[in-house]
Parts: structure tokens; sequence; C-alpha cells
């Protein structure tokens, strides 16, 4: 996030560690910022961090975003561990609050689209966030082996396919690869690739693998190396 969201009116509705890596960053920065969550202990816990205003409810009622001020917010981070429900928060704000700017987690890259054409300014995403990455041409500034993010949440590898591996000479859809691994772009020479199912894997390509299961990417990982 950049400077100019300073001193803004932040609202985050959402799951309890990213609202408190969130709010304890934007607070640094001299935001006004308020969080709801559903949980009474963890409302607890996040009203310990000072200058924080902590509601406790639902996020997805109008009577609790009305508690919240949220007609006053300029910007609303929707950060649940449910895309629809992000999808929720970000529309009843915009629609009913007239809140000018929503950000929302995605968990699933390939909503993207669809989240935008329904009025979300911008998409927390960890597949969004590698492809950003490389557009910018920064990728092997910023990711030299495996890069953790969302709290630990999902893990990103830089993986070479080395001559002769299991893998190589393979279309992605053969692969049968885990619900919890994605091959978010293929590095191959010069040229960045967002692979398609029946993209091939070739020798000497560079995977960019995304993984919320540290043991399946293990297992991935020595495949590709074999």
């Amino acid at each position: 996030m950049d400077n100019k969201i300073d001193r803004k009116k932040v609202l985050i509705i959402g799951e309890y560690k990213l609202e408190k890596a969130i709010a304890s960053s934007l607070l640094k920065r001299g935001c006004s910022v308020t969080v709801i969550n559903d949980d009474s202990e963890e409302c607890e816990r996040l009203a310990e961090i000072k200058g924080l205003s902590v509601i406790f409810g639902n996020g997805t009622r109008k009577s609790v975003l009305k508690d919240a001020s949220v007609e006053s917010s300029d910007i609303v981070i929707a950060v649940t561990e449910c895309d629809e429900k992000n999808l929720i928060i970000s529309e009843i704000c915009k629609d009913d609050f007239k809140v000018k700017r929503t950000i929302a987690l995605l968990e699933d890259g390939e909503k993207s689209s669809f989240f935008y054409k329904m009025g979300v300014d911008r998409i927390i995403s960890p597949l969004n966030m590698v492809t950003t990455i490389m557009e910018e041409e920064a990728l092997k500034d910023e990711v030299t082996n495996r890069l953790s993010i969302g709290n630990g949440r999902m893990i990103i590898s830089e993986t070479p396919v080395h001559r002769g591996s299991e893998l190589s000479g393979k279309k992605l859809w053969e692969l049968n690869l885990p619900r919890e691994i994605i091959i978010g772009c293929i590095m191959r020479g010069d040229e960045n690739l967002v692979p398609r199912g029946d993209t091939t894997i070739r020798d000497n390509d560079i995977l960019l693998v995304l993984s919320s299961d540290q043991n399946k990417l293990d297992s991935f990982l020595r495949t590709a190396a074999k």
C-alpha cells in the first residue's frame, strides 16, 4: 500500500491475523483504522492495539457496518476466509454506503475478472501478486527461492525444471496436481507464460509454484528435481 492512503479512514473486516497485521501497519502510517470481527475473544485481543477501534459483529450485516461508521470510510478492506463473503461485503459497502474504494481478499485467482465486474476496486490475491511482480520485471530481485505470504498461509517457490525431469514434456493437466498446488507462471528464457491446462513444460523452464501445504510442495519439488 502506498503513501496515498496515509491519514485515510480505513475499515477492515475479516480474519484476525490479517486484520491485526494490516491494522498495525496502517496505524503506523497515520490512518484512522476500525476493524469488525465476529469472535469476541479476538476482538479483545485486537482492542489491545493502541489507537485501533474494534467492533464485534458480522461484517455482512448493515447494522454492524453502520456501527463502524462505514459511510465515512475512505477504504473498506474485506479479508475474511471466504471469497464470497468478501465480495458481499464489498458490494454492500459500495452500493448501500457509497464507499469510494473497496479491497477484497481472493483465494481463487480465477474469479478475479468477476470480482472486478462486480465493482471491487482492488483484489488481494496470491496469484495476482505473483503476476504483478513479474510484470514489473522484479521477480529475480524479490523472489530468490521461497517467499511466505498471507501470514504463512501461502508459499511461493521458484522451481527449475532440470533436464530429463519427470515434469518435462508433460502438459499441465497431466501432472494431476493436488488442489493445494498451483503453477502460477512459467519462465521460459525471456518469456513469462501464464500456463493453461494444455501448456507443455519443457527442460530448463522455471516454474513459479504457489502452495498452501508445505509437505505437498516439498514432494512436488522433489519430482521436479528428478
